[in-house]
């Protein structure tokens, strides 16, 4: 897994209206702590996952489909095993979206 970190003075609407869009490939990962300040992303085509957190942004790039699989259930083990909500990844009524992670063996993951 490669990961890169940089700082980007925003909002997390800046992802969900320009670089995180369906359109390009992204669904949301819906966890209870989403808010204006975070938010996570999941791209099952360049297997991707991006989160951001108060202006910290965090990119990984799994090496296969394996690891990106395995990244979203750490991301939802560590969510319930700290008292929060992993309600899925939303793929925003898209499709292409939907049938690449259900191509995956991600359906279970979907909401």
């Amino acid at each position: 897994m490669k990961t890169q970190r940089e700082f980007l003075p925003t909002d997390r609407y800046y992802f969900d209206f320009k670089k995180c869009t369906s359109s390009k490939g992204w669904a949301q990962v819906d966890t209870s702590q989403d808010a204006s300040y975070f938010g996570t992303w999941a791209n099952p085509f360049d297997l991707k996952v991006i989160t951001y957190a108060e202006g910290d942004v965090t990119i990984q790039t799994a090496d296969n489909v394996a690891e990106f699989k395995e990244e979203i259930k750490k991301m939802k083990d560590w969510n319930e095993e700290n008292g929060h909500e992993f309600s899925g990844i939303d793929a925003l009524c898209n499709e292409r979206l939907k049938n690449r992670f259900t191509e995956i063996g991600m359906s279970e993951f979907l909401h």
